[in-house]
């Protein structure tokens, strides 16, 4: 084997060396997918076989990176923002290295196998083939911003990126528990996916080949330290890891984006962002037209204050219920955010302008955003509420899990009924209080919503999108921190308002969070409402042999909806039953 070649390109068992220089190879998009086992019979599209593997690619050919002596064979989606300290770690000189980033993961898996993972920060979904081993690994990043699924049985398993791009291998059976857990919470959580044949591999873990194991490579810890110091040094202490981490989200020599929404965690990137880089940056807010209301004021404010180039978006109810089918056709499991829209067109618009986008995503799982408090009341006085903390965590949640009873068909409720949940194990730990429902908000809500709807959303507007509060580095330095630093009281990420506190106007820092709120209410109620009767309350509705129609009948007439919430339930099963008809 020669110690040369890093990169070439395969199709079926020709090898070619690119005639690209390395520094314009594009990164691989997510349209690969691995058959391993039984593989005789595939012939379309592979891009790679041996052994008992095969690599297909929908396109003609496939990029697959080879380590420098060609032992193994990496693909997937990677991008490492802290490739510069992993390239002093192979004694590579910055200026002189002109590879992509899975060919610095080729590398440093030659050198340490898989205990290089713990190195790698950013986003990252791939394969290794050990070609001596014969064996396969996975691996997904510790956050989750990247996904990999698989199908769980037969002589030939499948794993891809998309879980689209395996449909043809598994049947469509639905995993009832799975959609249990997506009526409480609008996602699929943990590592069921909708589909009973389908798993979502989780972050931090690898999954290998031929032994079919799982094994974690990291685990989220609660880990105080300095206790006893100040808010002002656990402040000053994140601030220095923002600015490292921001600094290396901004991309060289283009524009970048930020999603503003006039909150803190978006104001604070919209500010570093404005500070470290040095070409425009370009803000994006939103708003749903004059009969709602918003918060122009405060990310105009910011605009102004951080002197960006802003960009104001209104998204009319017209929009909102025409664009959902386009937008479920860009996720893999369904997620019943009504922020599913307005992401996808925000994004539409930042592409006119830029390719890479941050976000603030990350700010509330990480350092105690105000949806924990009804945790905590519970926590304090559950003698009153009579809610053990499961029930009254799914309640927290303000979906379905209270409906449950008369929303599901009787053998559709018992079927799910004695599966345990995905919660429970955080939700009795040993870590303090707010912690646990940190943990909860990071590896369930952050890796099965946020940042799944992130990246395929942004992946969709043609854009790269990053999410700098939730880099592994700041979930971690999150859990170091004492707990009545985040949210203590009524005051909100207290530690994130001090570690940001010189960048951004008072109005910013003081004012409470009130969230992006979609006027869902007011257009299934004014809007919707004929259009969302003829697609839930059909005969032949993909949802109708699982749910009591009739219930979802007196929501969309607004019977007895006392405290306002049919709307986000009603804008769930909408994007269910939109879902599970495009992916029949």
């Amino acid at each position: 084997m020669s110690d040369k070649k890093s990169f070439f390109n395969y199709t079926g068992s020709q090898k070619q060396k690119s005639s690209l220089p390395p520094n314009y190879l594009v990164e691989l998009a997510s349209n690969w997918r691995i058959a391993w086992g039984k593989t005789d019979a595939i012939e379309d599209n592979t891009a790679w076989r041996e052994g008992q593997l095969a690599i297909i690619c929908s396109n003609p050919t496939v990029q697959i990176i080879l380590s420098p002596l060609e032992k193994f064979a990496v693909v997937g989606d990677i991008w490492l923002s802290n490739r510069l300290e992993l390239l002093e770690r192979l004694g590579v000189a910055a200026n002189s290295w002109q590879g992509c980033d899975r060919q610095l993961v080729a590398q440093l898996w030659e050198r340490w196998g898989v205990e290089c993972l713990p190195l790698l920060a950013g986003m990252f979904a791939f394969a290794v083939w050990d070609r001596e081993g014969q064996v396969l690994r996975m691996a997904r990043d510790r956050a989750g911003a990247r996904t990999l699924y698989y199908t769980d049985v037969g002589a030939t398993r499948w794993i891809s990126p998309q879980l689209r791009a395996i449909a043809p291998y598994h049947s469509r059976a639905i995993d009832l528990v799975a959609l249990r857990d997506y009526l409480c919470c609008s996602f699929v959580p943990g590592d069921r996916t909708l589909w009973q044949q389908v798993r979502e591999l989780r972050p931090g873990t690898v999954l290998s080949f031929p032994d079919d194991t799982i094994s974690a490579y990291w685990e989220l810890r609660e880990q105080v330290v300095e206790a006893e110091q100040s808010l002002e040094w656990h402040g000053a202490r994140l601030r220095s890891l923002l600015d490292e981490i921001v600094r290396e989200y901004l991309p060289a020599n283009q524009a970048v984006g930020v999603f503003l929404s006039g909150g803190l965690d978006s104001s604070c990137i919209a500010a570093l962002a404005a500070k470290f880089h040095d070409r425009p940056v370009h803000t994006y807010s939103i708003h749903f037209g004059a009969e709602c209301a918003n918060e122009l004021e405060f990310s105009s404010l910011v605009a102004q204050h951080c002197q960006t180039q802003h960009h104001i978006l209104e998204i009319s109810f017209r929009d909102m219920w025409e664009k959902l089918p386009e937008t479920m056709s860009y996720l893999d499991d369904p997620i019943g955010d009504p922020l599913t829209v307005p992401n996808l067109l925000l994004g539409k618009l930042a592409r006119e302008s830029v390719e890479i986008v941050l976000n603030g995503e990350g700010g509330d799982p990480c350092f105690g955003g105000p949806k924990n408090q009804p945790m905590l009341i519970n926590s304090l006085y559950n003698s009153l509420t009579n809610l053990d903390a499961l029930p009254a965590y799914l309640m927290s949640f303000q979906k379905c899990a209270a409906d449950l009873p008369q929303l599901l068909k009787p053998e559709i409720l018992a079927a799910g009924k004695t599966e345990p949940s995905v919660f429970s194990a955080d939700l009795n730990s040993s870590d303090s209080y707010l912690n646990r429902l940190m943990a909860l908000n990071i590896k369930f809500k952050g890796a099965d919503q946020i940042l799944t709807k992130v990246n395929n959303l942004t992946q969709a507007a043609d854009l790269h999108g990053r999410s700098p509060l939730f880099d592994q580095r700041i979930v971690d330095l999150s859990m170091t921190i004492p707990p009545e630093y985040k949210l203590s009281g009524v005051v909100e990420k207290a530690v994130l308002k001090q570690a940001v506190a010189n960048l951004l106007p008072a109005q910013i820092l003081d004012r409470p969070k009130s969230g992006m709120l979609v006027p869902v209410q007011l257009g299934f109620k004014k809007f919707w409402q004929r259009e969302a009767k003829g697609l839930l309350l059909s005969k032949k509705a993909a949802i109708a042999p699982y749910f009591n129609q009739s219930l979802i009948g007196q929501w969309l007439d607004y019977e007895g909806d006392t405290w306002g919430r049919y709307g986000v339930k009603l804008w769930l099963l909408a994007s269910l039953e939109i879902w599970l008809q495009g992916n029949k």
